[in-house]
């Protein structure tokens, strides 16, 4: 394919009165790293050189290597300042953030690799996560940012990583595992695709402060918050009724409504569910699956969510096949024997009581029976 076709490309200095519009980031075509933009749909393959380090050729004979590295995803100035300087030093200005929150420097003149790698190691920076080994974990806001949020993200994130640094870095695992933390269920992290995630989870009804309802909410938008249409107009008090039986202690009413607290600082905890995946090969894309229901937050360490991660992981490494994800792994050897190999108990809660879950109920009468 060559080069990116002229009509695609918008050039860095554009006359704003022809633009239709000035909404939304530039093309990316502007941030293209000029081997890449040269070999643009004409790449011949890609070598992973080791944990941290991969190098993409294309036909023509040029090469381009990517450093990555892990990052905490919340940064400061100082430390995207720090990005940008190695960057410039090494890599002509041009780094990139995965969608994992990596971190890849993309150089394109061999003899600047070993010095960056140098650098990044001697800054403290962990080099890792490409090919089959965990990869940086997708989180989202925690207590540092959220109002709603269940449990923290950057705090159980950096109690697993620790844990699990080596499964970054140098072991090698059947194949990738995607990790993720979401606070609550609504899930703005990527916990519904990955093969082993947290979600933080209320188990208490929103508090409903009458007397402040109507200084501070709107009765319509807080009605139509509710996605299982648990509330309902209570006239006498001016306020809300809560029919508990449907409340699905998601919080969103909360984001509305500032006087239906949702927050328990006794009860909230973290579910951890397995499986899901985004890639279709071998198998289609996967959604993950209730593992564990709960388990209490117990800050700044986490040790007993560390803990079932870390056995969950270990029963996957000794029994999967190569190239098999976590969901795929489950699935060959059954759902009957993954509780059993990680010594998970089956409880009432690993029953989908959803309306439309008779879609994904097993109608069949086999049972993987185990020893």
């Amino acid at each position: 394919m060559g080069e990116i076709p002229e009509k695609f490309f918008i050039p860095e200095v554009v006359d704003v009165k022809q633009r239709v519009t000035d909404i939304g980031p530039p093309h990316y075509s502007n941030f293209l790293p000029p081997v890449i933009k040269k070999n643009y749909g004409d790449w011949k393959t890609h070598e992973i050189l080791s944990p941290g380090l991969m190098v993409h050729i294309a036909n023509s004979g040029d090469k381009i290597w990517t450093v990555r590295i892990a990052s905490p995803r919340i940064l400061s100035t100082t430390t995207l300042r720090e990005f940008a300087d190695i960057a410039d030093k090494y890599c002509d200005g041009y780094f990139r953030f995965t969608t994992r929150n990596n971190v890849e420097f993309l150089v394109s003149d061999e003899s600047k690799v070993q010095p960056l790698i140098d650098e990044l190691k001697a800054k403290g920076h962990m080099i890792g996560g490409i090919g089959p080994r965990i990869s940086n974990i997708v989180h989202t806001q925690g207590w540092v940012h959220c109002h709603g949020a269940a449990t923290d993200a950057s705090g159980l994130v950096k109690s697993i990583m620790d844990e699990l640094a080596d499964y970054f870095t140098t072991k090698e695992l059947p194949n990738k595992v995607r990790l993720a933390v979401a606070c609550c269920t609504n899930m703005c992290g990527a916990v519904h695709c990955s093969d082993i995630a947290l979600v933080g989870i209320h188990t208490k009804v929103p508090q409903i402060i009458h007397e402040k309802f109507k200084d501070l909410c709107e009765l319509p938008t807080t009605m139509a918050a509710c996605p299982t249409a648990a509330i309902t107009p209570d006239p006498a008090k001016k306020s809300i009724k809560l029919n508990e039986q449907k409340c699905m202690y998601c919080g969103n009413c909360f984001s509305v409504c500032p006087a239906l607290p949702i927050k328990d600082a006794e009860n909230d905890g973290i579910a951890i569910v397995v499986g899901g995946k985004v890639g279709n090969l071998r198998t289609r894309p996967k959604f993950s699956k209730l593992a564990v229901p709960y388990l209490p937050n117990n800050p700044p360490r986490w040790p007993e969510v560390t803990k079932a991660i870390k056995k969950i992981l270990d029963a996957y490494i000794a029994g999967a096949k190569k190239h098999e994800r976590v969901g795929e792994w489950i699935e060959r050897i059954g759902w009957e024997k993954f509780f059993a190999v990680t010594g998970i108990p089956f409880t009432w809660q690993h029953v989908d009581d959803w309306t439309y879950a008779f879609e994904t109920f097993r109608t069949y009468a086999h049972i993987k029976w185990v020893k």
